[in-house]
C-alpha cells in the first residue's frame, strides 16, 4: 500500500520535536529536491506564527509569500538562526523518503 503522508504534524514520534533551524534545513533540502511544494511549509509558518510568542521576520516572510514561490520560500528559511540537529534531519529525511 502507499505510504501515508507525512505532515510536520508527526514530528511528535520523535523525542524532541525539532529546532526551527532544523526543520528549515529540512524544508531547504525538501523544497530544492522537490519532494515538499511550499503550500506546506507556508502552513508550517503559519502555525508558528500562532503558536509562537516572540515574532521573527522569518516566519511572518514565510507565511505571507506566494504558494508558487518555491525559491522565495527558500531564501527566507534560509534567515532562520540556530543549531540544526544533523540526526533529527536525518531522520526527517528518512521518514519522507
Amino acid at each position: 500500500g502507499r505510504l501515508p503522508v507525512f505532515h510536520h504534524r508527526s514530528l511528535n514520534i520523535m523525542a524532541t520535536t525539532p529546532n526551527y533551524a532544523t526543520l528549515a534545513a529540512f524544508y531547504i533540502k525538501g523544497l530544492t529536491e522537490g519532494f515538499i511544494d511550499p503550500p506546506e511549509v507556508i502552513s508550517w509558518a503559519d502555525e508558528v506564527v500562532v503558536a509562537e510568542a516572540k515574532m521573527e521576520d522569518w516566519m511572518l516572510d514565510i507565511s505571507s509569500s506566494q504558494p508558487e514561490d518555491r525559491m522565495g520560500v527558500v531564501h527566507h528559511l534560509h534567515a532562520v538562526k540556530g543549531e540544526v540537529d544533523q540526526a533529527a534531519l536525518a531522520e526527517l529525511v528518512a521518514a519522507r523518503g
